[in-house]
């Protein structure tokens, strides 16, 4: 296993003094306390919604992404159904509450926040980390700081038994969990009673033949980044804590001046290939929203933020290099799906020439969450185009914008 220091920075973004030296001490402590080597990729990741909504995001999962209806584990408060590709890819967890007057505490960090409160069980949660000893990890987290939740508060918030999970971030609202697995055992995840629910496997079954008749089924491979945006001032104690919660090292940051933000990268020590584990990136502004009025600076980032709360952006997928009949993957995937009335908030952007295309959906009315689709050409081994991300980020805040209003009228 190469250090985690040893791998090369990317981009043109400057980062404080405090960051750089912290982020020499903790990945070197991180690499002699033996947790890079314990902490392997992301198993699964976590997705609440709100009552009533499960299904038909499964059916929207189904046909925009490579992932399977598995089985639904009932526990008395929630539904929990598992989407899976296969044990190399990350699983699926949409979690569905049962009740809208439920309060806790992943619904409290969406109330203070006017689109959060709209569909206040609506978040991304957190990750899933496979781990090859559950107690050392957890007991040397605990004693570089980190709390986690009580098995008792396990049970009581219905997640699986068989996790160690980290409280929020302070600077994301997202969780981290650990789940003690070997690479060639199965996924199983301690939760309730399981079974396979004939009204979700109806709409999952008829999403895929439909995956299928646009020729797209084999074209969408599995997740390759999760983006969560940040506030400003939080961007590199984020970038911090979680380099100290996972395996991942820094690939580099670029600075998105068009946009008032940046885009940060980090990449797992053990995988090269991010369907194996994800690439995590975070995006902030690069000054706070009470400075905007003075500068005349856009702040799409921050905007978000400030309506929804630190949370994942967009989940991005990569897509078969190749053509079909004659146009490049993303373009054939796109067109089919938009045909089926699913929106994009821009058109596919990039080229063969910039080493990759990209496009965003518009947000899922479900999750609240963005798909990307994203195609490289070629031997191409960079992470995006700065003009692509500008592009890409004014689109999602003109979206935003639009939903901001929506809010404020139904306060109105």
């Amino acid at each position: 296993m190469n250090p985690s220091t040893a791998f090369p920075r990317q981009g043109d973004k400057q980062n404080s003094a405090f960051f750089e030296d912290y982020l020499q001490r903790l990945l070197q402590e991180r690499d002699q306390t033996g947790l890079t080597g314990m902490i392997d990729e992301i198993d699964a990741i976590m997705i609440t919604v709100d009552p009533g909504h499960s299904i038909r995001y499964i059916g929207e999962l189904a046909l925009m992404t490579p992932y399977h209806y598995l089985v639904t584990l009932e526990s008395e408060h929630h539904w929990t159904h598992v989407l899976r590709v296969d044990t190399d890819a990350p699983d699926f967890l949409v979690r569905e509450v049962k009740d809208a007057n439920i309060r806790g505490i992943f619904r409290s960090l969406n109330e203070v926040y006017p689109i959060g409160a709209c569909k206040p069980n609506s978040r991304y949660m957190g990750e899933i980390l496979r781990v090859d000893n559950l107690h050392s990890v957890v007991e040397c987290q605990q004693a570089r700081g980190f709390r986690f939740f009580s098995q008792e508060q396990i049970r009581k918030l219905e997640l699986p038994g068989n996790l160690a999970v980290s409280k929020p971030s302070p600077y994301t609202h997202n969780i981290v969990a650990y789940i003690e697995r070997a690479h060639a055992d199965p996924r199983v995840y301690a939760l309730g009673l399981s079974e396979i629910r004939p009204d979700i496997q109806s709409v999952y079954q008829a999403a895929k033949d439909l995956q299928r008749t646009l020729r797209i089924d084999d074209l969408i491979l599995p997740i390759d980044h999760l983006a969560t945006r940040v506030y400003c001032q939080n961007r590199e104690v984020a970038i911090l804590e979680w380099l100290s919660l996972s395996s991942y090292y820094y690939w580099g940051s670029y600075d998105i001046k068009d946009q008032n933000s940046s885009t940060n990268v980090t990449k797992n020590v053990h995988q090269r290939d991010e369907t194996r584990s994800p690439a995590k990136v975070f995006t902030a502004n690069n000054t706070p929203y009470f400075v905007n009025h003075l500068e005349q600076l856009p702040s799409p980032t921050e905007t978000f933020v400030r309506n929804y709360g630190p949370r994942l952006h967009h989940i991005a997928l990569a897509v078969r290099d190749g053509e079909t009949d004659g146009r490049e993957n993303i373009d054939h995937v796109v067109s089919q799906i938009a045909a089926q009335g699913r929106d994009f908030l821009l058109d596919v952007i990039g080229s063969k020439e910039q080493g990759l295309k990209q496009i965003f959906s518009s947000a899922s009315e479900h999750s609240s969450l963005i798909i990307e689709y994203v195609q490289r050409f070629g031997e191409f081994d960079g992470f995006f185009a700065k003009e692509n991300v500008a592009q890409l980020t004014h689109a999602a805040g003109q979206e935003e914008e639009l939903l901001e209003l929506q809010a404020q009228s139904q306060v109105d």
